[in-house]
């Protein structure tokens, strides 16, 4: 058997071969830990804008529709850099012992934004849904136990369907807001609001004293959070009719 023999060039050889794989592994992993760190920075990056976008349209809802506050024409701007932002069937109804004494047709308009959610609904302004939900501004229902009086606020959109979206939008909103309100007669109520984000509705009304629960009143697969207030009291209701035009401006 013939031995093979190795010299110093072999050594250098082997040394070499090993340094140049060991370079080209070193810089491999680099390559993949700086796209790792790019992803990362992007991802947070985006989800900084997408909050930004929605504390923006949060503040420009509260501000442009004054439903309570405003009577006659009225215009505003919602701006988000990216997202959706559409109307959406909502209602509030209004019981007493004998069954439903007042339907309304609310209507919400709705900004989102991946897992971003504003809404304008029953003259709330709600931040986003399910459990993870918070006001920034409050429903104008409100009942005095000391006075036995209920009054039902419901804040009518009274929108067409519509819808705006992409990136760095401007969306006009353009409302014409009239008042009614009418006697609903002493009893006990009960106030059901149709909404995404019933956890806020829910800490509200229990708040003011009421019992509260959900309910799918029509079906839709979104619920409505039902007031049970206690006691006799004389309600009111009080629709703000809005006739919401939304356009991309």
């Amino acid at each position: 058997m013939t031995r093979q023999c190795r010299g110093p060039g072999d050594h250098h050889r082997t040394r070499g071969q090993s340094s140049v794989v060991g370079v080209a592994l070193f810089l491999g992993a680099t390559v993949v830990a700086l796209g790792v760190l790019t992803a990362s920075v992007g991802v947070l990056v985006e989800g900084h804008a997408a909050r930004a976008d929605a504390d923006r349209v949060a503040a420009d809802l509260q501000s442009g529709l004054r439903p309570v506050e405003s009577t006659g024409h009225r215009a505003a701007t919602v701006r988000f850099g990216g997202g959706r932002l559409y109307t959406a069937e909502r209602q509030v109804r209004v019981s007493d012992a004998t069954g439903t004494v007042a339907n309304v047709d609310i209507g919400a308009l709705v900004y989102e934004n991946g897992d971003r959610r504003v809404a304008a609904v029953a003259g709330a302004v709600v931040r986003g849904r399910g459990e993870n939900a918070w006001f920034v501004e409050s429903p104008p229902v409100v009942g005095s136990a000391s006075n036995g009086v209920l009054v039902v606020g419901a804040a009518n959109l009274s929108a067409t369907p519509s819808s705006v979206g992409g990136g760095q939008v401007t969306a006009r909103l353009a409302t014409n807001v009239t008042h009614d309100r009418r006697s609903l007669g002493p009893g006990r109520y009960e106030v059901a609001i149709e909404t995404e984000a019933p956890a806020a509705f829910e800490r509200y009304f229990v708040d003011r004293g009421a019992s509260v629960s959900r309910v799918d009143l029509d079906g839709d697969g979104i619920v409505s959070v039902v007031a049970e207030f206690p006691g006799r009291r004389r309600a009111y209701l009080v629709e703000h009719r809005m006739r919401l035009e939304v356009s991309n401006g």
